[in-house]
């Protein structure tokens, strides 16, 4: 077995990339087959080949990954290319309510278990705002359904941002108080950035990418400034000590009308979704070590249990009041939570951050158990938040295909002929 094991780790570099290809190719194809969402099984896959498994993925090589990291961002930005601006902005009170919703919740929740089981006040508030924030793995499932533009769905991506920003912020605040002290100008720093870098991407990034597509009128020409436009947002969040997401995500909206319906933008999307998302969540499955989860399970059952179940009822509780007060029906109220319950880039980034943040006395801001309890919660709600998502977006769409022959209109008695090819019935807000 060892020596199998070995041969699949010294796999040529084009032999480990046919073995990619394959499980891109088949792996989604069978998941739909048995009615399962592609990204479980990605995400299996991921362990499956990855590092801690048949080793065909070497921990030590970073192409999978940075093209992971492409493929992370390539996620936010078709977020934010989805969203229709106008009913954005007739959405942003919403989306602001419901992302206050799920940020407070969740880190309540989570704060209250890490000063249970003894944490400290400081690391206690970073463990919380570790369960606030979510990363849309179920985006492509909605958009698969046709649910991208409906309402719930776009109030859960705008509190995305809210929900990221937030979390790295009580990061930004928690990491100096706890390696040396508190200080207001960190913070009031990262505040002012933050409200010089937003303006600037959606205003300024935006005009200069929409100046570059009306001159650039060559497809390929305007594909390589789409992801231009997207490196660049996301080294600014970087900068500014952001997730790299969020820049994407900016982008998105800021390149919106301009590049909707463009060649560039399908070409884009097909890429991304073929190659660079799949092997974003076959990178996320690399993460994943069995042997570590099984032991955090077993030595620190309570710990998990406390904090993943105060993640998925603090998501959930928000979800459905946010739901019930907009006047959404149940199916779209749990849409909203299932989006809103996977954990992965925002949460691990942060977490790795504070995991090696240490005071003057070498101790760390969250230990080892927590991180562990981390990859854990990534685990459960990588594969949950999609499989729900699934399930309560056929809903969904079901719901709308039956709503939408009640307004199609009706002849009148008069009427001795059928109404002309033209007539569409009236389609109700998704």
């Amino acid at each position: 077995m060892d020596d199998v094991l070995d041969g699949l780790t010294h796999l040529p570099l084009l032999a480990r990339f046919a073995i990619l290809m394959t499980v891109i190719l088949v792996v989604p194809a069978l998941c739909k087959r048995l009615r399962l969402p592609a990204v479980v099984g990605l995400l299996g896959c991921g362990v499956l080949f990855g590092p801690a498994g048949l080793q065909v993925a070497q921990s030590g090589s970073s192409t999978a990954h940075d093209l992971g990291e492409i493929g992370k961002l390539l996620l936010m930005f078709f977020a934010g290319m989805e969203i229709d601006l106008l009913e954005f902005r007739r959405l942003r009170a919403k989306s602001l309510g419901f992302g206050s919703l799920t940020f407070a919740l969740p880190l309540l929740c989570g704060a209250a278990a890490a000063l249970a089981f003894g944490y400290g006040w400081i690391a206690a508030l970073l463990i919380g705002s570790l369960l606030a924030s979510h990363t849309l793995l179920g985006f492509p499932i909605v958009q698969e359904l046709g649910l991208a533009r409906n309402e719930a769905v776009a109030v859960t991506i705008g509190a995305t941002v809210l929900t990221d920003i937030l979390s790295l912020l009580v990061l930004a605040v928690c990491l100096p108080i706890h390696t040396s002290g508190f200080s207001a100008g960190p913070f009031a720093a990262q505040i002012v950035e933050l409200l010089v870098f937003v303006p600037l991407v959606l205003v300024g990034l935006g005009n200069a990418g929409q100046l570059l597509m009306r001159r650039v009128q060559r497809k390929e020409g305007q594909f390589c400034v789409l992801l231009l436009i997207v490196a660049i947002a996301a080294i600014g969040a970087e900068f500014i000590h952001l997730e790299g997401i969020i820049g994407a995500f900016l982008a998105g909206l800021a390149v919106n009308r301009a590049a909707r319906d463009t060649e560039a933008k399908e070409e884009l999307e097909f890429i991304g979704n073929t190659l660079f998302i799949p092997l974003f969540f076959i990178g996320i499955g690399f993460l994943i070590d069995l042997g570590v989860f099984y032991r955090t399970v077993v030595t620190h059952f309570w710990l998990i249990a406390s904090i993943v179940g105060g993640l998925v009822v603090g998501k959930f509780v928000a979800a459905r009041a946010a739901g019930h007060a907009f006047g959404y029906s149940s199916a779209q109220a749990n849409l909203m939570w299932s989006l809103s319950l996977p954990q992965v880039a925002a949460t691990l980034a942060a977490a790795l951050v504070a995991y090696q943040a240490k005071n003057a006395e070498g101790q760390r801001l969250i230990d080892e158990p927590i991180l562990n309890t981390i990859i854990v919660l990534m685990v459960v709600t990588s594969i949950l938040g999609p499989v729900l998502t699934d399930v309560f977006g056929r809903r969904v769409a079901a719901q709308r295909a039956a709503a939408r022959p009640m307004t199609t209109p009706v002849p009148s008695p008069q009427e001795d002929r059928p109404a002309p090819a033209s007539g569409t019935p009236l389609r109700q807000s998704d």
